[in-house]
């Protein structure tokens, strides 16, 4: 556990679990009350807490994609609207502050000091199955952002403790499946009035002066352990890159350039490629995101995970690359493959410096399947990401099976997916032999089958479906993803590659093959995972 000294560091350590904790229960209060399964059985929500001006106080042990790129959420949401008591602001717009259209951030202020200003702001993100667009799951291949769903601007969707109705009516009017939409953005305000509740109750106790410096000081606490693990870095420049692979559109090019300089540390991601076509592209905020994990793996545990973390360090993108896109391009995969890669660039470039502290890459995609369909019964959409195998470390093998790095969502039950779904789950299993061989072993990857009952729409991105991940000190790849789809009427079987949407007939079925980990040293006859 990470310390501040003497009483002054006791009472931090309590504010900071106080804090945490309230952002806990508002995750709770969400998963619980949520319609959908990927936000009630996956988890795929976070929560957090703000000071009044906007600054990141604690957060839940949620999502990381998530939860490095909501303080740009909450700075639009402020920017944009005057919030008073009871108001709750959306948005997902992510030239406004998200990051990709399915992620909704709803914002709301937090009055404890009678004051015209909030002391506070709640406020929690969570994907939707569907937010519009071409593709029932609104994350399948789209050549522009309009294509990929419904964009909101910061909007006022309760004021004054009230639903507003034609705010609500409109984003309803472009969803599918929207009484299970209305459910989810309900769960999202009750969880925020939660976390509202326990801060309330904080001012009770200790004053909402009192809260405001501890979180002042939270931040500063942050900062000075972060500042320490700078300084025990040498000075110094190290770069690494990598590349997305995204079928039709080749190879996207992520690279940086980290500098240590007099107590400084930068990361320079202005020499990646130019936006494109392919959904990878993300805003800025995902890079922010990428970094500011980087930094929390990095740090003592125990570390209060706030906005202190980013003050002693400078991130640089290029307005019009793929990791700071501008209007229009699409960006459907960039919250969920770029931010995957980021991650492995930073690790790439650390291990340069930190040898003994950073494994391999890990699976590096979160093969992301989406399908749905309407019909005069009804209509459904369902999304989930797959998780992979973990890299190698100098410390021991990869874990095998689980989801790695920026997401941190659990797996769908098969009783639920079948109960709930047209949908049977033929196989969902460990890919043994996946994980790249070395002194220590990648983790495997998972294989999952499922069929479907009826017609459905499929959409599927992922990456690492070309190369699999790297291995570090001479170990081996993990393997390569892949899709397989098989018709009912053929013996062959399709694989459509990184990307693709579908229209697949009743009794078809699919097998997701996810990547395993890369391997790390090189022991006599070290050889990569399978590649089937």
């Amino acid at each position: 556990m990470a310390k501040a000294g003497g009483k002054r560091g006791v009472h931090l350590e309590v504010f900071h679990h106080l804090f945490a904790a309230a952002a806990e229960e508002m995750g709770v209060s969400l998963m619980r009350s949520a319609f959908s399964p990927n936000i009630k059985e996956r988890r795929d929500f976070s929560c957090a807490l703000f000071d009044g001006e906007g600054r990141m106080v604690a957060q839940a042990a949620h999502l990381p994609v998530h939860l490095g790129s909501a303080p740009l959420s909450v700075a639009a949401a402020r920017d944009a609207v005057d919030m008073e008591p009871g108001d709750a602001v959306l948005l997902n717009d992510p030239f406004t502050g998200g990051t990709h259209l399915p992620d909704l951030t709803l914002v709301s202020p937090v009055f404890l000091s009678g004051g015209k200003r909030p002391d506070f702001y709640c406020a929690n993100r969570a994907h939707h199955a569907d937010v519009g667009g071409q593709h029932p799951g609104s994350m399948a291949p789209a050549l522009d952002v309009h294509a990929e769903g419904l964009r909101i601007p910061p909007v006022r969707l309760v004021r004054g403790g009230a639903l507003v109705q034609e705010t609500a009516d409109l984003l309803l009017a472009n969803m599918r499946v929207p009484l299970e939409r209305r459910g989810d953005l309900l769960a999202q305000w009750a969880a925020n009035r939660v976390g509202a509740e326990r801060l309330e109750e904080m001012a009770r106790e200790h004053s909402p002066r009192v809260m405001g410096q501890r979180a002042a000081l939270l931040l500063d606490w942050t900062e000075g352990l972060t500042r320490a693990l700078i300084s025990e870095l040498p000075d110094g420049e190290w770069e690494f890159e990598d590349s997305l692979d995204t079928g039709a559109e080749g190879d996207v090019r992520l690279h940086v350039l980290m500098k240590k300089r007099r107590g400084e540390l930068s990361f320079d991601f202005s020499q990646s490629d130019d936006q494109g076509t392919a959904p990878v592209n993300t805003p800025r905020a995902v890079a922010v995101s990428a970094v500011f994990y980087l930094l929390r793996l990095l740090l003592p545990p125990g570390t209060p995970t706030n906005e202190g973390v980013l003050r002693p360090v400078r991130i640089i993108t290029r307005p019009g690359s793929v990791v700071d896109a501008i209007y229009p391009a699409p960006v459907a995969a960039g919250n969920v493959e770029t931010s995957q890669r980021l991650v492995d660039v930073l690790l790439g470039a650390v291990a340069q410096v930190l040898p003994d502290r950073v494994p391999a890459a890990s699976a590096g995609t979160m093969s992301n399947l989406s399908f749905g369909v309407r019909t005069k019964e009804g209509a459904f959409t369902y999304y989930e990401t797959i998780g992979g195998g973990a890299g190698a470390g100098p410390r021991g093998d990869g874990a095998n099976a689980l989801q790695t790095h920026m997401t941190n969502t659990r797996n769908t039950p098969v009783e639920v997916l079948e109960n709930q779904l047209p949908v049977r789950v033929v196989s969902n299993t460990v890919r043994r032999g996946s994980g790249g061989r070395g002194r220590r072993r990648g983790g495997d990857g998972i294989i999952r089958e499922l069929e479907f009952l009826v017609p459905v729409e499929l959409g599927w991105i992922a990456s690492r479906q070309e190369r699999g991940p790297w291995g570090l000190r001479g170990g081996a790849r993990g393997a390569s993803g892949r899709l397989r789809v098989h018709l009912p009427s053929s013996s062959e079987a399709l694989i459509p590659g990184p990307q693709a949407s579908l229209r697949l007939e009743a009794g078809a079925r699919i097998e997701v093959l996810t990547p395993g980990g890369g391997g790390f040293g090189s022991p006599a006859g070290a050889r990569s995972g399978e590649r089937n």
